[in-house]
């Protein structure tokens, strides 16, 4: 089967720009979607030929819509891509929009790649994809340029923001609930991959996680002097003696 990439470098149709390692992301992240009757948004046309790119690689029976700020872009549209003219960091445009898609197994932010396009795009229509999709971004190297509003560390970047849900997702193992508050992200980001400049977000509705343990005690366990009382191995034995354990806190609603 053609691979993507292959897919690109034979590409005769319209501009396409695309970085040569997203490739492998990509390949990694799509491939089990292909000839499968999926929906996908892509924010970011440009002259169109990527969605030219996504119909060949994902197929005929796959629902493609595509958002730009540019009215040029809207003779792109066929009978399987409806395209959306509005900017990603509008926000009663992106409230409209999300009232006319359906469940998205994948979202592509490729628009303009200015911090608050990215996060105002993430927080409005991350609730758009279905329970196993994907989420990803493209060019976050611009969370590093002042150019687009980034810069290095720069709290109010992208990565920056991206870096915060990781703590985000890990809400359930933070003692302090004032500081990590079980949340949205908590209980629908299944993980957070960092590449080159994309991250994926994928999808998945959680439950409060847990461990167990199997088979027969065959050695003394080592106690590490330097970890404090109420240390993991610790909290195992108080979970499996049905003592109350606050690192098993109930999911608050």
């Amino acid at each position: 089967m053609t691979t993507l990439q292959e897919l690109f470098e034979t590409h005769e149709g319209r501009l396409v720009h695309k970085w040569n390692h997203y490739f492998e992301v990509y390949e990694k992240l799509f491939s089990r979607y292909r000839g499968k009757p999926i929906n996908i948004l892509e924010i970011g046309i440009s002259h169109g030929g990527s969605l030219q790119i996504w119909r060949k690689y994902f197929g005929e029976n796959a629902n493609i819509f595509a958002v730009d700020i540019n009215p040029e872009c809207k003779k792109f549209e066929d009978e399987k891509t409806k395209i959306f003219i509005g900017s990603q960091e509008d926000e009663a445009f992106l409230t409209q929009l999300k009232s006319q898609l359906p469940v998205l197994d994948i979202l592509i932010d490729d628009g303009g790649h200015t911090m608050n396009q990215q996060i105002v795009s993430f927080n409005h229509l991350f609730s758009t994809v279905k329970d196993g999709g994907v989420y990803l971004v493209e060019d976050t190297h611009t969370s590093y340029w002042n150019e687009y509003h980034g810069g290095y560390k720069k709290k109010s970047s992208f990565i920056e923001f991206a870096k915060d849900m990781v703590d985000q997702m890990h809400a359930w193992h933070i003692d302090n609930e004032k500081i990590a508050p079980i949340n949205f992200i908590t209980e629908n980001v299944m993980g957070i991959s960092f590449y080159d400049s994309i991250v994926v977000f994928e999808k998945k509705l959680r439950k409060e996680p847990f461990h167990s343990m199997r088979g027969t005690s065959s050695i003394t366990p080592y106690s590490d002097p330097t970890l404090k009382k109420d240390s993991i191995l610790q909290q195992v034995k108080k979970k499996l003696s049905g003592k109350k354990n606050s690192y098993f806190r109930q999911l608050k609603k």
